[in-house]
């Protein structure tokens, strides 16, 4: 405020100082602009110009008796008096008084210069002269002519000098300075009531916060903002974004969100419903992100300044979840495994205590074709990796409780081994797992297919289930902007798979929508996935063992879990 003040009042003085310095020029120049016309006046009157002609032709210097009484002086007394002018000066032609204030100096040379006015010129200056400073106007005095008129070739035959003294000049001064000193004295007041209301208000805007003090604010905002992963969105109690760090851009997909509403941004529902109730939301999926929004009423003073909404970022740890439910699918599977093997171990221990080696060597060599564990799923012997068929069998087992039958595609042949596990159970897990739910909703006979083939070190899945099918309007890999009415249950609450085309993609593959199904022939929906570089190198024995599974597959039922 003071400096606004000390700003306001150096205007003003500037102000005041060319407003005097003009309205004392504009007085110098009126003092001067009278001078010459009452010079110019008395100069063409016919008997001045008549009288200093005829003084002019005579060689001699007038005497000062003869000028004291003359009508010369009478007239130049006559003017002074009636114009309030400091002197009328008439002289000759060789600047002699011919008329003077004082009548002791007629008839003497006049102090100043005279022979630029002698010269036909008219000269407005300001002069020290023997009565003193003044404004003063010299005019030459022609001899007389027609209508008063300078003839050609003449020359001046006198001149007239008025002038004006300085007190004269600048009577109207003090009034203008008055008036001026007025008017800047309004100004500065209204320039300090003007700061008192702005002060105020700026305090009511900043909380009362000084500059200094706003200042550190922003710095530790900005540390604070950018140095955090969470995203940050400041709301005013209108629920106008306010300020948004690049975190949360990033997360949200919003571009420059400054200044407008979270509907119009297209903030997802839950976001928007966490926002308004001050509430923490669920995992919701915007993009190929899984985000949780928290938000948190801001209030100072009494006053309600807002919500602040903490965007948390949770893809990562919402994959890891989905592949620790696949793990512990897979160890629930190898625990089976490993239980069944150990009692068909012990059965064949029991024949060699019976003494039947031979029943026991044909039981051994059956097991050893048919594999560690009897899973319920047809043609999984068309699948070499082992992991990849314990993962099959636990949700083979999994879906034999709900009763949906899960097979393998005919068709389908792995030899080679998974290099990537985590990846690939995650995203068959998730596939499946809707398929399963699908198929509980959709009709008779409630079934799965999986498919499983390789393409050089690239793995394709393909998913079909017994459902009724996925609709036309839902894209099940996005979820941005859709109610929870929108939201196709049946095939997942719209986390499982954009996570999986997400893990899919990191790898340079992809999960997508085969076919959405629900034809009249009554088909479900089918799901593709290819995930790259997630196999090894095959391992096939080329020699023949007619009636039963490749030797690549057998190899690979090693019956340590």
């Amino acid at each position: 405020m003071l400096v606004q003040l000390a700003t306001a009042a150096a205007v003003v003085a500037v102000c005041v100082l060319v407003f005097v310095l003009l309205g004392v020029q504009q007085l110098r120049a009126e003092a001067e602009t009278s001078a010459l016309n009452i010079a110019r006046t008395i100069a063409v009157d016919p008997q001045v110009r008549a009288a200093v002609a005829e003084i002019s032709a005579d060689p001699g210097t007038p005497r000062r008796a003869d000028l004291t009484g003359g009508p010369l002086q009478e007239l130049a007394t006559d003017v002074t008096a009636r114009t309030g002018t400091l002197f009328v000066v008439i002289t000759d032609d060789h600047g002699i008084r011919l008329a003077h204030p004082d009548p002791a100096l007629l008839g003497q040379p006049v102090s100043t210069d005279f022979r630029d006015v002698l010269a036909g010129n008219e000269v407005i200056t300001w002069q020290q002269g023997t009565l003193g400073v003044s404004a003063r106007a010299k005019v030459p005095i022609w001899p007389p002519g027609a209508d008063g008129a300078r003839p050609p070739g003449a020359s001046p035959v006198g001149e007239v000098s008025v002038g004006f003294e300085p007190s004269s000049v600048f009577d109207d001064l003090p009034a203008l300075l008055g008036g001026v000193a007025a008017a800047a004295g309004a100004g500065v007041l209204l320039a300090a009531i003007a700061g008192i209301v702005l002060r105020r208000r700026w305090e009511r805007l900043t909380l009362g916060l000084q500059p200094e003090e706003l200042v550190a604010l922003v710095q530790n905002q900005a540390a604070v903002l950018d140095g955090v992963g969470d995203g940050v969105v400041a709301l005013d109690h209108r629920g106008v974004v306010r300020l948004c760090n690049d975190a949360a851009r990033r997360m949200l997909q919003l571009g420059d969100p400054t200044g407008m509403s979270l509907e119009r941004l297209g903030i997802a529902p839950a976001i928007l419903a966490a926002a308004r109730e001050g509430t923490a939301s669920a995992g919701v999926v915007v993009g190929d992100r899984v985000l949780y929004a928290d938000a948190q009423p801001v209030r100072h003073g009494g006053r309600d300044l807002g919500t602040v909404l903490i965007i948390r970022d949770r893809t990562d740890v919402a994959a890891l979840s989905e592949r620790l439910d696949t793990v512990r699918a897979m160890t629930g599977a190898l625990r089976v495994q490993r239980h069944e093997f150990a009692n068909r171990l012990h059965v064949a221990v029991a024949m060699l205590d019976a003494d039947r080696p031979a029943e026991a060597r044909e039981f051994l060599g059956e097991q050893l074709h048919r594999g560690p564990v009897d899973y319920p799923v047809e043609s999984i012997d068309r699948i070499g990796d082992s992991l990849l068929h314990a993962l099959i069998g636990a949700h083979a087992l999994e879906a034999g409780e709900r009763g949906v039958r899960i097979s393998v595609d005919p068709d389908s042949l792995l030899l080679a081994p998974l290099i990537d596990v985590e990846d690939v159970a995650a995203v068959l897990g998730n596939l499946v797992d809707n398929a399963v739910q699908a198929a509980v909703e959709g009709h008779e006979p409630r079934h799965v297919q999986i498919g499983c083939f390789s393409d050089g070190h690239d793995l394709v899945l393909t998913v079909a289930d017994s459902g009724a099918g996925v609709r036309a309007d839902i894209d099940l890999f996005v979820r941005s902007g859709r109610t929870a009415v929108d939201i196709d249950r049946v095939h997942g609450l719209g986390v499982g798979l954009p996570l999986s085309r997400e893990l899919a993609r990191r790898g340079g593959g992809d999960v997508w929508l085969i076919s959405p199904g629900g034809t009249s022939a009554h088909t479900g929906a089918v799901f593709g996935a290819r995930l790259r570089g997630v196999l090894g190198d095959a391992r096939v024995d080329d020699s023949p063992d007619p009636g039963s599974a490749p030797r690549g597959i057998a190899d690979r039922r090693d019956p340590t879990p």
